[in-house]
């Protein structure tokens, strides 16, 4: 199946709700897996290898309370799901994986800014939470960009129609249960023009569909396993073609990827993000506010714009040093999809300051990434698996709880 037939079929809105309804005793929503930004420049083996391993210092704080009471204590997410696979990465050697974080080893901050998620996901499926002026502001801006008139738009939504209501209504009623208060509210804008399919959810992540997808001048090769080269050189054709999508005074372009897949081929992605102002707003820039490109059969066929509601910001929190963060990894304090325990220190291949910007991420805040050679999952070719590992860059006092690996999936 090709992008864009799966782009259709996730499209079936009736089916889905349908299944939904069938599904829905027991239930509790499925997280859904970050997306995954490839790999920075980072710390290489040998420094890791002679690396001084941090004793825990425990800290004897009584539950909800903070020794800092200018800052509120931040409440890490219960655990990774592995429904679909882990976060892993599949390469010759890790010099092949790159994108273009900010952050580097010798990066010297004190505090970033954490934000709180202003959405809620409630163990029935429901969201609350939502902002549907700013929804809308951002759809109406991105449909500018796009050189259409805000003023001419028909905007709808996603709420199914009557018919699919008593349908789910009936099949709730067959179980013995009743159809939740707030199922069938809305959960996107959508406007559609001739070409153009622009839809804003719940997280403000807008997405574009172009319909029939665009291909590009004939020089430029816009695939999913195009060198490194041809798709920098396609990016640089995007960003001149849809600057005013962009909106951006100092875009940089961020080429990422070099994993591989089962067939050996690899492949990279275009995102952009404003390289402009401190290191710190580039930071949050490229984890936060950004824009892909997505191809299809060589063809442009999808845009996202993620752009989350960042008006919740709780505070600038102090963070630990990176081998202090290589510490707590080695002691098991750690959040992961990998199905594993973290195999040592000495296998750490690469690590890079990141956000997690999960949908049920109760905060977007900073976590050191250590991307972790997997020795079991070697291929008998040479091919490895590097794992990756996520532990909390905010200092461990402004933390309800350090996470612990307990041998499952977190």
């Amino acid at each position: 199946m090709n992008a864009r037939k799966f782009l259709e079929a996730m499209n079936d809105i009736g089916d889905a709700y349908v299944e939904e309804a069938l599904r829905y005793r027991g239930r509790q929503k499925k997280r859904n897996l970050l997306k995954w930004g490839v790999l920075a420049a980072g710390l290489a083996l040998a420094v890791y290898g002679s690396m001084h391993i941090l004793p825990l210092q425990p800290r004897a704080l009584y539950p909800g309370e903070s020794p800092h009471t200018e800052l509120p204590l931040l409440t890490l997410p219960e655990g990774e799901s592995a429904s679909m696979g882990f976060e892993g990465y599949m390469a010759w050697d890790i010099t092949e994986l790159t994108n273009a974080n900010p952050w580097k080893e010798d990066s010297r901050l004190s505090a970033l800014p954490v934000y709180q998620n202003p959405l809620a996901h409630h163990a029935d499926g429901s969201v609350s939470g939502s902002d549907f002026e700013n929804m809308r502001e951002l759809l109406e801006e991105i449909a500018a960009g796009m050189g259409l008139d805000p003023k001419e738009l028909t905007v709808t939504d996603d709420t199914p129609d009557e018919e699919t209501k008593a349908l789910i209504t009936e099949k709730f009623e067959s179980i013995g249960d009743q159809v939740p208060e707030g199922y069938f509210l809305p959960t996107k804008l959508i406007t559609e023009t001739e070409g153009l399919n622009i839809q804003v959810d719940q997280a403000m992540t807008a997405e574009i569909s172009f319909e029939p997808a665009v291909s590009l001048p004939d020089e430029y090769r816009f695939t999913h396993h195009a060198s490194y080269e041809e798709i920098s050189a396609a990016a640089k054709y995007l960003q001149d073609a849809y600057e005013g999508l962009l909106r951006m005074e100092h875009p940089r372009a961020n080429i990422s990827g070099g994993d591989s897949d089962i067939y050996r081929r690899q492949s990279y992605h275009i995102e952009f993000f404003d390289a402009g102002g401190s290191l710190t707003e580039q930071i949050v820039n490229y984890n936060l506010n950004r824009t892909a490109f997505y191809c299809d059969e060589g063809k442009l066929f999808l845009a996202r714009v993620f752009r989350p509601d960042l008006s919740q910001k709780v505070g600038d929190y102090p963070i630990i040093t990176l081998e202090e963060a290589a510490g707590l990894l080695a002691n098991g304090n750690y959040i992961t999809s990998v199905p594993c325990r973290m195999p040592g220190t000495d296998l750490i291949a690469k690590a890079e300051l990141v956000y997690r910007t999960g949908s049920l991420e109760p905060y977007f805040m900073p976590y050191y990434r250590f991307y972790v050679e997997l020795p079991e999952m070697e291929a008998e070719d040479g091919l490895k698996t590097y794992g990756a590992y996520y532990v909390p860059a905010v200092e461990e006092s402004y933390l309800s709880h350090m996470p612990v690996w307990e041998g499952g999936f977190h």
